[in-house]
């Protein structure tokens, strides 16, 4: 069996951002599906490193998948990475362990070493879009756990991603993660998600005002590329720190074990390289006592599924992520995998268990975003 054609399909889902589907096709007629990480605005150059890695596989025998990647990362990459060429490299891998289950007529988890577990816990996540209050974020948390989930994922820092945000930004924050957790009571997990926002004293401030609410974790309190901050920001809390999202490949994420800077890693499949590259950065950091809660801010079609298929193998695997506001589109475009009482039930169908329709793709075509104008710290305070 010998790679034919590897193709992109660029999608949007009505919702924040593109989604990136990859389609690998073979001269047997069994092909498979994968998906790149994507951007707002990074989403066509995603798509281009997708089409010119082709060039590295036609003819190829899709079993070889290592041999792939790491030739992506030697030879099309030259050893220099980026978030696109991680993402392509991503989408490709997933598309290759989706033939090679189905060739062998296995889901892909039993050729990974096979289930550590039969279901995967998920928590909810982009289900407070547009939320403005504390009110709005506890009205919209109740609606969510009716929808089945137990965990929930927020940001409650209002206004552009800045180190240094005020005192009452910081305040707000605080408020809102107090309400919600009013609202939904003591037996829901509440993760903070803080999106790299925030210097080392406003992060420590922050989760010294919130442990009272017993937070599930604090997610990327400061950029993860100063892990000596990360890691002061961890010493000096008493809520778990999370970073990994924006780390690509095991060489990364070997500095985050050396410098104890995280309690839980978040690798995205669809980012750091694929499903082999997450199970062996999962391996990495069991040792560590580290424990896995793989990124999720993809569809809820191919990445989810390989995600399922990729936690099923990790003795240190603790939940992943599902984005509620994608699940529609999934479900028209796909058969994607739907979580019942906060779980995914792992496929026992070949491959990833999932396939999309392609002439579905067509009705939710690529959108590119207008143009930007971001405002100064200046402009915020004037208000112009």
């Amino acid at each position: 069996m010998k790679i034919t054609s590897v193709k992109p399909f660029l999608v949007h889902p009505g919702w924040r951002k593109n989604w990136l589907f990859v389609k690998v096709e073979t001269d047997s007629g069994i092909h498979g599906w994968g998906e790149a990480y994507t951007q707002a605005d990074r989403d066509r150059t995603t798509a281009v490193h997708v089409e010119e890695l082709e060039r590295y596989l036609t003819g190829l025998d899709p079993f070889n998948i290592k041999r792939f990647t790491q030739t992506a990362w030697d030879d099309y990459g030259q050893r220099r990475g980026s978030m696109e060429m991680f993402s392509a490299v991503s989408g490709i891998e997933q598309a290759l362990w989706d033939i090679v289950g189905k060739a062998v007529d296995e889901p892909v988890y039993r050729l990974l070493g096979g289930a550590y577990r039969d279901r995967i816990r998920v928590y909810a996540n982009g289900w407070y879009w547009g939320a403005a209050s504390g009110d709005d974020y506890a009205k919209m948390a109740e609606q969510t756990l009716e929808k089945g989930f137990s965990a929930l994922k927020f940001d409650p820092i209002s206004g552009p991603w800045r180190y240094h945000p005020g005192s009452r930004a910081i305040d707000d924050a605080a408020h809102k993660v107090r309400r919600v957790r009013e609202a939904v009571g003591p037996n829901v997990d509440l993760l903070i998600e803080i999106h790299r926002r925030l210097a080392p004293m406003h992060a420590i401030d922050l989760a010294g005002q919130i442990a009272e609410y017993r937070p599930f974790w604090f997610e990327e309190p400061c950029p993860a590329e100063n892990l000596r901050a990360l890691a002061e920001i961890r010493r000096q809390i008493n809520i778990p720190v999370v970073t990994g999202e924006a780390i690509y490949g095991k060489a990364g994420f070997a500095q985050v074990f050396e410098s104890r800077a995280a309690d839980v890693i978040n690798p995205d499949v669809a980012n750091t390289g694929g499903i082999l590259e997450l199970k062996e950065i999962a391996a990495m950091a069991e040792p560590h006592y580290v424990a896995v809660s793989p990124h999720n801010y993809n569809s809820t079609v191919m990445a989810l599924a390989a995600t399922v298929h990729a936690s099923a193998t990790m003795p240190n695997f603790l939940i992943t992520e599902y984005f509620v506001p994608f699940s529609e589109v999934g479900k028209q475009v796909s058969n994607q995998l739907v979580p019942e009482n906060g779980y995914v039930s792992l496929p026992d169908t070949p491959g990833l268990g999932v396939d999309i329709d392609e002439s579905a793709l067509e009705r939710f075509s690529f959108r590119r975003y207008p143009a930007r104008r971001v405002r100064t710290p200046g402009e915020e305070a004037t208000g112009s």
